[in-house]
Order: C-alpha cells, then sequence, then structure tokens
C-alpha cells in the first residue's frame, strides 16, 4: 500500500509512563506538605492576603543540576533574612521555547548534544526538583509541552506559560488543570489583551486529549484554575512603568478579574540588557509605595555568575554557573538587590502606620 503517513518521521520511541517515573523518585509526605503549603502561600499573595512580594528568582534555564542545587542553597539561606517581605521561589525552568532553532532545554535534550535523551531529561528534571524542594526553597517553572506536567507538576509550586504561548488553546486548557497558580505573560508584542484572555479561559472548565499517569492517550476533563494571573514582560517598549501597569491594571478590572499583576523584570522590559534587572525592581518597588498594591510579584533571572556563553562541543570548557540561555545576573547581585527590596519594603510598611507590623519575623498579611 502507498505510505500516507510518518513520511518524515525517523523513528518512534516509546516513553516511561509517569506513575513508574514517580515510583521510581517518590515524593514524600513531608515534601507534598512543602508543595501545598509553598502552593497556598502564593495564593495568599494573588489574593492579597498575604503582603509579601513574591518573587520568581533564578537561572534563565537549567542545564547544570550541579549548579542548580548549589544556587538554590544560596537561595534557601537568603530565604530567612528576607522572608518577612519576599516569597521567595526559585526559577528551574527545564524546557525553552525557540525563536527559530537551539537548545531546546534539560528534559528535551539533557546531553546537549543533540540526542534528545527525553527518558534521561524527565529523570534528571524531576530528581532535581525533589532535591531542590528537600532544601525547603518552593520551585517555579514554564510549562512548555503539554506531555511533561505529568511527569513533575507534582513538585512545582508556580507556572508559567510564555510570551509565545500564552494565545494557544493548547496551553490554556492545559493551565486550566494544573494545580498550581499559572502566570500568563503578555504576547511578545506587549498586548494585554491576549494574557487576560488566557487568564479568563484558564479559569473555566475545559477537555481535551492528553495522557494519564499510565501514559495511556486519555479524554482530560478539568474544573479551571481560579489562580491564573497577568505576567508582564515587556515588548516593543517596556510595559514596567506605572501608566502602563494601571492600563493593564484597569483592563483585569473590566474583565472581572484582580487588578494585580506579577511583573517580569528581564526581557524587553530591560531592553535585553540583563544588567538592568535591579533597576526595574527598584522602580516598581517605589511604585509600590507610590501606587499600591497592583504589583504582586516579579521575576529576575539570576545565576551564580553573571552573563551567558555559547554551547560548546566540549561541555567540560562550560564556565560553571553561567547561563547558556539568556544572560543572568550573578548571585552578588542578586542576594544585594533583594535585600535592598525586602529593605525598602519594610520601610514603606513602616511608612504606612496604620497597616499591622509583622511579629516575631512572621509575614505580614492583610486580615
Amino acid at each position: 500500500m502507498l505510505q500516507v503517513q510518518d513520511l518524515h518521521v525517523i523513528a518512534t520511541e516509546p516513553l516511561t509512563p509517569p506513575r513508574l517515573l514517580k515510583e521510581q523518585l517518590p515524593i514524600d509526605e513531608s515534601l507534598a506538605e512543602h508543595v501545598v503549603e509553598a502552593r497556598r502561600a502564593i495564593r495568599r499573595v494573588i489574593n492579597g492576603q498575604d503582603r509579601r512580594l513574591l518573587c520568581v528568582v533564578g537561572p534563565c534555564s537549567i542545564h547544570d543540576p550541579a549548579a542548580a542545587l548549589d544556587y538554590a542553597q544560596r537561595l534557601s539561606a537568603l530565604r530567612a533574612r528576607v522572608e518577612d517581605r519576599l516569597l521567595l521561589v526559585m526559577r528551574v525552568y527545564f524546557e525553552k521555547p525557540r525563536t527559530t532553532v537551539g537548545w531546546k532545554g534539560l528534559i528535551n535534550d539533557p546531553r546537549m548534544d543533540g540526542s534528545c535523551d527525553m527518558r534521561l531529561g524527565l529523570e534528571i528534571a524531576r530528581r532535581l526538583l525533589l532535591d531542590i524542594n528537600r532544601l525547603g526553597i518552593a520551585a517555579a517553572t514554564e510549562m512548555l509541552d503539554p506531555i511533561t506536567p505529568q511527569y513533575i507538576a507534582d513538585l512545582v509550586a508556580w507556572s508559567a506559560i510564555g510570551a509565545r504561548t500564552t494565545e494557544s488553546q493548547t496551553h490554556r486548557e492545559m493551565a486550566s488543570g494544573l494545580s498550581m497558580p499559572v502566570g500568563f505573560k503578555n504576547s511578545t508584542d506587549g498586548n494585554f489583551q491576549v494574557a487576560i484572555n488566557a487568564v479568563q479561559s484558564a479559569r473555566r472548565p475545559h477537555s481535551f486529549l492528553g495522557i494519564t499517569q499510565e501514559g495511556l492517550p486519555a479524554i482530560i476533563r478539568t474544573a479551571g484554575n481560579p489562580d491564573t494571573h497577568v505576567v508582564l514582560r515587556g515588548g516593543r517598549t517596556p510595559n514596567y512603568d506605572a501608566r502602563s501597569i494601571a492600563q493593564c491594571a484597569a483592563l483585569l478590572t473590566q474583565a472581572g478579574l484582580e487588578p494585580r499583576v506579577v511583573v517580569d523584570c528581564s526581557h524587553a522590559q530591560t531592553n535585553k540588557d540583563y544588567r538592568k534587572q535591579p533597576e526595574v525592581l527598584a522602580a516598581l518597588v517605589d511604585q509600590m509605595r507610590q501606587e499600591g498594591p497592583a504589583v504582586m510579584g516579579v521575576m529576575l533571572e539570576s545565576n551564580i555568575q553573571q552573563g551567558s556563553q555559547p554551547l560548546k562541543p566540549d561541555l567540560s570548557q562550560l564556565r560553571y554557573g553561567v547561563s547558556v540561555t539568556d544572560p543572568c545576573i550573578d548571585w552578588a547581585t542578586t542576594e544585594a538587590c533583594l535585600l535592598d527590596t525586602a529593605e525598602t519594603l519594610r520601610a514603606i510598611a513602616a511608612e504606612q502606620g496604620g497597616h499591622r507590623a509583622s511579629s516575631a519575623g512572621a509575614p505580614e498579611r492583610y486580615a
């Protein structure tokens, strides 16, 4: 018979079922409680019950699990110094969308050589998330492939849908069934309405095709995710200024949604100059003094060392703790700007004398 399918398919390889990988790398009760409490804390920030600033901080992408764990240990030590004002969550991004071609992330190509051993990638990703959560650090990631969440979502406290996929029906459907808060980024041209539409869509029930924990094809039916929200990442121009945030907040109000946003301090907000991220963060904190609670969270691309580096055939030549995707600020800069942010937020709280002060280092929350 004349061949009519798989004309461009070289091979089809079986994938480990999600349940089997979870049995090999299980989440225990204490880690499950940690993930659940981290999600609750983020929801309280989204709902305005917790006045801390959500800070999603970490590498643009994970390519070296050892360096990622090193970063997580540093973040864990910093958390104790700022947790009264900042809710720290680590960026643990395993999947990278590409404009044309390039390395697609640790899950897709863990050996970084084009072999694309996704079975190994999923195993490494899950093992690393377990290790990071054991340090008491909550994890955030971008959900790009709709199959991936079945393998790792139980270890993730916050998730993003990127600017290139916010308009995708598949990703809106997926977000409607995820168990953690999900932020939709505005489109790459800066369109707010695309992200607002995505938030509305993902809050509603959906039915779509997916896989079961046994890896079988299935119809997935969801109830909708009430914890979806907008992430501003800039567009043709930055959109972290007070006017842009007020405009987005007004559109959210018109749509019947909470007028609160997370702001990505990188990407188009800095005109792709990663060194300006602390300036963007400082400007946002100043807005919080003047404009109120529209800004509920921020994102920073940060690594152990600054900048970025190209992939090399000899991976031993890669510099430790340096991004292989977007350039990042280094740890010293990260620590300094987060400490400054926490101190400024303490001062703002003191200035706003009508608000309750934190007690014994506990997070300050609304009644």
